[in-house]
């Protein structure tokens, strides 16, 4: 009788906020019986906030390479190598990377306490304050660098989205699916970095054609490319208000927390998310300065040129792989996808030194799409690890303690959504620090040699962390026996 109610109860809304009671996604009728059709629902209104809230978070890593020509002196001299120019729009395109990645924990605390929906909208609205104040102090031409800097920092709420869409879409979707959603929920987010970096440049070139081709043209087109966001914001709100839901089981207490921070394979993950994700999006900030600052003739093709900026591009591969990654590590198994893609980010990087050692564009720009196809890629096997870890350990767990398999597997799928804000907080933080290291080595070694170098190399290092936590048969037989042969 049970499995017949349980699609009805699904639907049985409490009096406020559009809480479900009931959700039982492991349970095929159930899933088949409207579940599906709910849990999708929820997948396309979290998608668009979230793809918003990438679009905002990166917004700066394309109007950076605008504001010298629209007068502002501190990054006037950026599209000839100016090494001043260089660090100072890193730092503007790394702060709001850093202050995302914090805010991605306090996020993901917010959806157990307030629901999907709610907090989904406030989210949403959050998108206003950076949009907002870009459009008012890039026409004030006398606005001192620190004032951007602030901007910057405000702007990181959409870094936050991340966390809270990604835990709360965990609990919607069953384990055999879990990838493939969180996939495609972290893709659509992903491809906001894309637009932005696409649209953007295109419409600061409209906007000094609208006026002409001087700093007040620039700052017209700036303050263009920022407002035009705010429509979309706003039906982000709506839609989340009158067509999102909460689930009641959605609830990671306390207790969830503490067990995922102590548990070792959250670290381990956060590491490997630093080199996957924190590549992905530290890169994706810092894209448009990289090809301006080392090929500034050829950074437009031809009619790519109307276009705007080639470095879309690299976002843009990195998103549409992702969803690839969860759906093959599915399959084949996450640790297995994760050690390849490793392997080949390491060997990406050493030929992006390769094509600035011969300055040679076709392979600098070939290299960056490879190692963002690999960071996406990877975004995605990683994250399948993360439910697959938790639920083996729950289920090794309660066998050797004779506990109840049903309670540790939904007490795993609590761990798992607070170990997904940890992961993706710190797994962000990494996106500071590629951007942070390029500055390092642009201001002490003139080059940006070195970095890459040290990527490369760190690459390795997470190749065999991943081999030596997840895939060797000594550690997955003895340890987690689920996990056996990569099954992560």
């Amino acid at each position: 009788m049970a499995t017949v109610e349980a699609p009805t109860k699904a639907f049985e809304y409490q009096k406020r906020g559009r809480w479900i009671d009931h959700w039982e996604p492991d349970n095929n009728e159930f899933w088949e019986n409207g579940g599906k059709q709910t849990a999708r629902k929820n997948l396309i209104f979290s998608v668009f906030a979230e793809n918003l809230g990438f679009s905002v978070w990166v917004i700066w890593g394309s109007i950076v390479t605008a504001m010298g020509a629209a007068g502002f002196p501190f990054l006037e001299g950026l599209g000839k190598g100016n090494p001043t120019a260089v660090s100072n729009a890193l730092l503007l395109t790394s702060t709001p990377t850093l202050v995302g990645a914090a805010l991605r924990i306090p996020y993901t605390f917010a959806i157990p306490k307030f629901g999907g929906r709610a907090f989904t909208m406030f989210s949403a609205a959050m998108l206003l304050v950076p949009t907002l104040g870009i459009a008012f102090f890039v026409n004030q031409p006398g606005t001192p660098m620190w004032v951007f800097v602030l901007l910057a920092a405000i702007a990181g709420v959409g870094g936050g989205n991340f966390s809270s869409s990604m835990s709360n879409i965990n609990f919607f979707f069953p384990e055999g699916k879990k990838g493939a959603a969180l996939g495609i929920n972290a893709a659509g987010g992903n491809l906001g970095v894309a637009q932005t970096q696409l649209f953007v440049p295109l419409i600061i070139t409209l906007g000094t054609h609208i006026l002409a081709k001087d700093a007040a043209g620039y700052r017209f087109g700036i303050t263009l490319a920022v407002l035009v966001w705010i429509p979309f914001i706003l039906v982000a709100m709506f839609g989340a208000l009158r067509y999102m839901d909460s689930l009641s089981s959605a609830k990671a207490d306390g207790k969830s927390y503490r067990l995922a921070l102590a548990n070792r394979h959250t670290w381990v993950m956060s590491v490997l998310y630093i080199g996957t994700f924190g590549s992905f999006i530290g890169f994706s900030f810092a894209f448009p300065t990289l090809l301006k600052a080392n090929f500034p003739d050829m950074a437009k093709i031809g009619w790519m040129s109307t276009l705007g900026n080639l470095a879309f591009l690299g976002a843009l591969v990195g998103s549409f792989s992702r969803p690839f990654g969860g759906l093959v590590s599915d399959k084949v198994g996450g640790a297995k996808i994760t050690l390849y893609v490793f392997g080949g980010m390491s060997v990406a990087t050493l030929l992006i030194v390769a094509a600035l050692a011969a300055k040679s564009f076709p392979l600098y720009l070939t290299a960056f799409l490879l190692l963002f196809v690999l960071t996406g890629i990877g975004n995605g096997s990683t994250y399948r690890m993360i439910p697959m870890i938790f639920s083996a350990e729950a289920r090794r767990y309660a066998s050797e303690h004779g506990e109840d398999i049903t309670e540790a597997l939904a007490s795993a799928k609590r761990q798992a959504g607070a170990a997904i804000g940890v992961i993706g907080a710190v797994g962000a933080s990494g996106g500071w620090l590629v951007q942070q290291a390029l500055r390092l080595s642009n201001i002490n070694f003139k080059s940006m040699d070195p970095a890459f170098f040290a990527y490369s190399g760190i690459f390795l290092a997470m190749a065999v962390a991943t081999w030596w936590f997840y895939l060797r048969s000594s550690f997955a037989v003895s340890r987690v026996p689920s996990l056996a042969y990569a099954n992560v």
